[in-house]
């Protein structure tokens, strides 16, 4: 099999064959499949996907979610913001409703994420409150709820007003469902190496924001202090929504300091013009399946380095399915089909003559 991303180019030894992710077959000039063709799953990288909606920007996602399954030494955690990765509990994995510590998230990101200007009365008052219930935390290893936050802040000597604001807003942070002051900590995610899917629909985005904050950080922190084994990949669809928001400082230090650790990312987004520049500098992986708004093509400029002959978005594929996979490694660039996934995809649309509503009324039509 050949293998993208990898420097070294030889398959393994006696003792260790390194871990591979199957990702298709190259595509040949006349349309027919070439040799089968893999992506390096041995060490760390910084990968983006893209595609315009329908052209298997997802699909693609959860075949590298597959594959990462499948080796060893490694744990794929999904960022699911639609719901559709449900599928991958037939590779062993599982679906959880995220929810973590209040105290996972610095207190400098709590007034942004609720909306409070840290200046402000209000934001300062939250911010102060939130800093001392860290360090309690970190002093008894107990982590308050969002209650005894909120408590916290009917202590303080604050106006009556200042304090009936952040009250409120705790209590919308609160009724997110995201903050369990008895969630498992993020280390939990990649315990086993099965892939965890973070089902985030229907949770509101600035709550999937502080969730993907407290897991890539959470991440990143626990292969610097050695508190997980695995190589952990976060993959991230739909990953422009949570660029610009509390969750991007954590999604940045991934993208340039994540490979020291060893915790690589993969951003898939169907809007590549809405990433930040470093999304796709950074990335040592690029797989492009078709796009034809003119600021994403754009965007793949970017991308353009020195080593590619030709206008890169001039050799994008038009098939679904097909992707065009740039290795920085290698420094070359290939079109690839993607192989079938193993497990069900959920990210087809849906169509009006698959409900049960026009299956009952077609039997009493004649025609």
């Amino acid at each position: 099999m050949n293998v993208l991303g990898r420097v070294d180019a030889e398959i393994g030894s006696e003792t260790r064959s390194p871990a591979t992710v199957r990702l298709g077959s190259f595509l040949a000039r006349d349309g027919s499949d070439g040799a089968a063709v893999g992506i390096d799953a041995d060490s760390p990288h910084a990968a983006v996907v893209f595609g315009k909606r329908g052209t298997g920007k997802s699909y693609t996602l959860g075949v590298l979610a597959e594959g990462l399954a499948d080796a060893t030494g490694v744990a794929p955690v999904v960022v699911d913001p639609m719901g559709v990765f449900d599928g991958l509990t037939e590779a062993g994995g599982r679906v959880l409703d995220p929810v973590v510590r209040p105290t996972v998230l610095p207190a400098a990101v709590w007034p942004d994420l609720l909306g409070l200007d840290p200046a402000g009365g209000p934001g300062s008052l939250l911010w102060r409150v939130v800093a001392d219930a860290v360090e309690a935390a970190e002093g008894d290893g107990n982590s308050p709820s969002i209650e005894s936050i909120r408590w916290a802040v009917s202590e303080t000597d604050a106006p009556d007003r200042t304090r009936r604001a952040v009250r409120n807003h705790l209590r919308l942070a609160e009724s997110w469902g995201i903050f369990d002051a008895t969630a498992p900590p993020i280390t939990s995610l990649v315990a086993s190496g099965d892939p965890t899917v973070l089902d985030l629909s229907g949770v509101p985005e600035a709550a999937a924001g502080a969730v993907v904050r407290a897991v890539a950080r959470g991440l990143y922190d626990a292969r610097v202090d050695g508190s997980v084994d695995r190589l952990p990949w976060l993959l991230v669809d739909e990953a422009h929504a949570f660029f610009d928001g509390v969750a991007d400082p954590a999604l940045r230090t991934l993208l340039t300091r994540g490979r020291a650790p060893g915790v690589s990312l993969v951003c898939a987004t169907q809007r590549p013009s809405a990433l930040p520049g470093v999304a796709v500098s950074q990335s040592d992986l690029l797989v492009a399946h078709r796009l034809t708004a003119g600021p994403d093509v754009d965007a793949l400029a970017t991308a353009e380095a020195t080593y590619l002959d030709g206008d890169l978005a001039a050799r994008l594929p038009t098939g679904t399915g097909e992707a065009l996979v740039v290795d920085d490694a290698s420094e070359t660039a290939h079109t690839v089909r993607v192989r079938e996934r193993r497990t069900p995809h959920g990210g087809g649309d849906p169509r009006a003559g698959d409900t049960e509503a026009a299956r009952t009324e077609g039997t009493g039509r004649t025609g």
